[in-house]
């Protein structure tokens, strides 16, 4: 794909990203009222300009309010490609020394921060085609590989391959392999507690095969009763 060369072009693309992506949108009026991340992308692209001609203070001063605007926090020196799509926007954190690839998705909550108090690249780097879910954390200088997915909540804190999907505090790479399908993003908390299910149901029938055991059972409940006895009345 062939992308823009200059401000304006780029400001069209930003737009149109919208128009291409989301099924939600009806009219072309609802691009202003209605998506506070493109609001926050489209004066990121003049403050980060600002920034890099020297103007470092108005760059922040700009983006502070746009931010109090908006609720989407982009420093205006980070790197941001072509493309790039932030839905919903809301919590959106972008760090200083971040850098964001061509044709991401980025939901609401995401946070590209850093780990570090150290004046060096302290944040993550989103090559292109990655989708973030909502409310994702990508700490540190990592890289998130080219068509990877991460899924919503997760916490990422160690590099992603290209073409995978990492879900999980932390992050696990769970799915090798380019996907397009953000639904087959496997519940990994469930499989655990199904696991853990199974396994003290298995220990509950051996513990009730035993007159003696289940006798210290009734003893228990009896203390469990009491105890909520005394928080109900408390």
């Amino acid at each position: 794909m062939n992308y823009a060369t200059n401000l304006w072009d780029t400001l069209k693309e930003d737009f149109q990203v919208i128009l291409d992506k989301d099924p939600a949108i009806n009219s072309k009026f609802e691009l202003i009222f209605n998506y506070p991340g493109l609001i926050a992308l489209i004066n990121y692209r003049f403050a980060h300009r600002l920034y890099l001609k020297g103007f470092k203070v108005l760059a922040r001063i700009w983006m502070g309010i746009i931010q109090w605007i908006t609720n989407v926090d982009i420093h205006p020196a980070c790197k941001i490609g072509h493309r790039v799509f932030i839905d919903h926007g809301i919590g959106v954190v972008i760090g200083e020394t971040a850098e964001v690839g061509n044709e991401v998705t980025i939901y609401q909550g995401v946070s590209l921060g850093g780990v570090s108090l150290e004046r060096v690249k302290r944040h993550p780097t989103i090559e292109d085609n990655v989708v973030i879910g909502a409310g994702a954390k990508v700490l540190g200088n990592i890289v998130v590989g080219t068509n990877s997915k991460i899924g919503a909540n997760s916490v990422v804190i160690h590099p992603v391959p290209p073409n995978s999907t990492a879900v999980g505090i932390p992050a696990q790479t769970i799915i090798k392999g380019k996907s397009n399908d953000l639904n087959k993003i496997p519940d990994i908390n469930r499989q655990l507690f199904t696991c853990f299910l199974k396994r003290l149901e298995l220990l509950e029938q051996e513990i009730l095969s035993d007159p003696q055991k289940i006798k210290k059972i009734e003893d228990l409940n009896k203390i469990y009763a009491e105890f909520l006895k005394i928080m109900q009345s408390t």
